[in-house]
């Protein structure tokens, strides 16, 4: 009985160091968004947080390039962008940027379906100071 016992709790000692030895480990490489300076603060300063397209076309699809600098003295890492509708879709480097580096935030707007005055915000999250940041796109789709 103390044999199986023994027999059960190795195995059991054997199966929680493998799991817990592979979390915080993931196959999308988020080891590279680490920032490698973590003494200081980042700052994330866009050249401008707004854009506005004017009048577009229904159905068109358009887009824009924010563009921010580090303005602190650590690495920032953006850790999500996400979009307030489906329609509006943001890409970001995922590498760190260093202090006064810049980056870029690419937002594209599908106006398909839509009609009139539009406002779409994304929200930047990183590690930065400013750990949220709200980005604006304003469009006027024309009446078909």
């Amino acid at each position: 009985m103390i044999r199986n016992t023994v027999h059960i709790l190795t195995a059991m000692l054997a199966f929680a160091a493998v799991m817990t030895s592979s979390c915080g480990r993931n196959s999308s490489g988020a080891e590279r968004n680490m920032p490698s300076d973590t003494t200081g603060t980042a700052v994330m300063t866009f050249e401008s947080p707004e854009h506005n397209f004017g009048k577009v076309e229904p159905g068109e699809k358009v887009g824009c390039i924010f563009t921010f600098r580090n303005t602190g003295d650590a690495d920032l890492v953006i850790t999500s962008a996400t979009a307030s509708c489906g329609c509006t879709v943001p890409k970001y480097d995922r590498r760190p940027v260093p202090p006064d580096g810049t980056g870029t935030i690419e937002v594209i707007f599908d106006t398909s379906g839509r009609e009139g005055l539009q406002t779409k915000t994304v929200v930047i999250q990183s590690n930065a100071e400013n750990n949220l940041v709200i980005l604006r796109i304003i469009a006027e789709v024309e009446k078909n």
